[in-house]
């Protein structure tokens, strides 16, 4: 695992992120392909379990970090001061323990959950936390039609899980004028922003440098995310639902969504995109 200030460290070693399985052809010859492995994931914060998630065995520090920024249990990185990673027979724990402020807080968050059936962290005040949003992000980039379509084409050319097994996401950072791209993939849209997040404060990179590029639809909680790391701008290669339209507006991101080269659509912010 790679990680950050802390120490990190496997206990077990974690399942490969993809494997080989048995097939059989339209002609019934037999042979293999290169399958996505998927796998519960639990996030547990001073001993107590928040969330499991089904996610990729790859980049789990980084998802354990981005998780805990994107979903608000910690506010900046240092408040988590030491992280485990432990694979068993079930799945992986990604065990976290954090500043003491930053415990309080998680613990008396947790205590606001509705029910049984709450989803981990949404559960808090469900409806509200479902359509929440955060201060407006600022705006410090601005992209033009070819830059938009330099983001793309290097998310695609990253995407070296998916070329394997044609079965997960990624999540990119695009940064104008730079040759390189942070890119994070899980079978999770969701986890592959997180991993993104993750591996972002991990590198002390800040999001409001560089824009969002996502193989997936666009969801709030795409956004939400996308606005907890600091980005105002999110490229997407499919489309986002109306209430994620909404919630960009709202909270500043420019939304570009179907972009394919140069032809993309703009739904929030169009100030975000320059014209030539």
């Amino acid at each position: 695992m790679h990680g950050s200030q802390f120490g990190t460290r496997d206990r077990v070693h974690a399942p490969d992120a993809s494997v080989r399985m048995p097939r059989l052809t339209s002609t019934r010859i037999r042979d293999e392909r290169a399958v996505a492995e998927e796998c519960p994931v639990a996030l547990v914060y001073d001993g107590t379990t928040v969330a499991v998630l089904m996610a990729s065995p790859a980049d789990l520090a980084d998802l354990a970090i981005g998780f805990s920024l994107t979903e608000g249990v910690v506010r900046e990185i240092g408040e988590i001061e030491e992280m485990n990673v432990v694979a068993g027979p079930d799945g992986i724990e990604l065990r976290m323990w954090l500043r003491a402020d930053s415990g309080r807080r998680l613990k008396e968050r947790r205590r606001h959950l509705v029910g049984p059936t709450g989803c981990g962290l949404c559960g808090i005040e469900s409806l509200q936390e479902a359509r929440r949003t955060g201060p407006a992000v600022a705006r410090e980039i601005f992209l033009t039609p070819g830059q938009i379509a330099t983001a793309v084409e290097a998310l695609a050319a990253s995407q070296h899980l998916n070329r394997q097994t044609r079965a997960t996401h990624a999540a990119g950072f695009f940064v104008p004028g730079c040759g390189s791209m942070i890119v994070r993939e899980d079978v999770g849209r969701h986890n592959a922003l997180d991993k993104l997040a993750g591996a972002l404060a991990a590198a002390n990179v800040f999001g409001s440098t560089g824009a969002v590029v996502l193989t997936s639809r666009v969801s709030v909680e795409m956004v939400q995310k996308t606005t907890a790391l600091g980005a105002a701008i999110i490229i997407a290669v499919s489309a986002p639902t109306a209430l994620a339209i909404r919630t960009a507006e709202t909270s500043g991101v420019t939304l570009v969504g179907i972009a394919r080269g140069r032809e993309f659509e703009i739904f929030s912010h169009p100030a975000g995109i320059a014209l030539y």
